[in-house]
C-alpha cells in the first residue's frame, strides 16, 4: 500500500515540475520574441540593459524633422480653439 502512495505522490511531483519547465519555456520564448520590445515590461522585470533601447536625437536636424511631423498633423477642434485665442 505505500508503494502505491508513493508512486502517485512521485507522479504528482513530476507532472507538476513537467508543467513548470513548460511554462519556464513558454515565458522565456515570448518574452525573447515579442515581451522584450516592450520598454514598460523591461522597467518592471528589472531589466535595464537591454539592446532594444530607443535612439536619443541628439542634432538640431533630427529635432526639426520631429518638429516638422507634428507640425503637419491635423489639429482637433480644442487646439485650434486655443490657437485662436492665443493668436488674437
Amino acid at each position: 500500500m505505500w508503494q502505491s502512495v508513493g508512486l502517485t505522490l512521485l507522479v504528482i511531483v513530476a507532472a507538476l515540475a513537467c508543467a513548470l519547465l513548460f511554462m519556464l519555456f513558454g515565458w522565456y520564448v515570448v518574452w525573447q520574441l515579442f515581451l522584450s520590445k516592450f520598454k514598460f515590461l523591461r522597467e518592471l522585470v528589472g531589466d535595464g540593459g537591454a539592446p532594444q533601447a530607443e535612439p536619443q536625437p541628439s542634432d538640431a536636424k533630427s529635432e526639426r524633422a520631429a518638429g516638422a511631423a507634428t507640425r503637419n498633423r491635423p489639429r482637433t477642434a480644442r487646439q485650434r480653439v486655443a490657437f485662436a485665442e492665443s493668436a488674437s
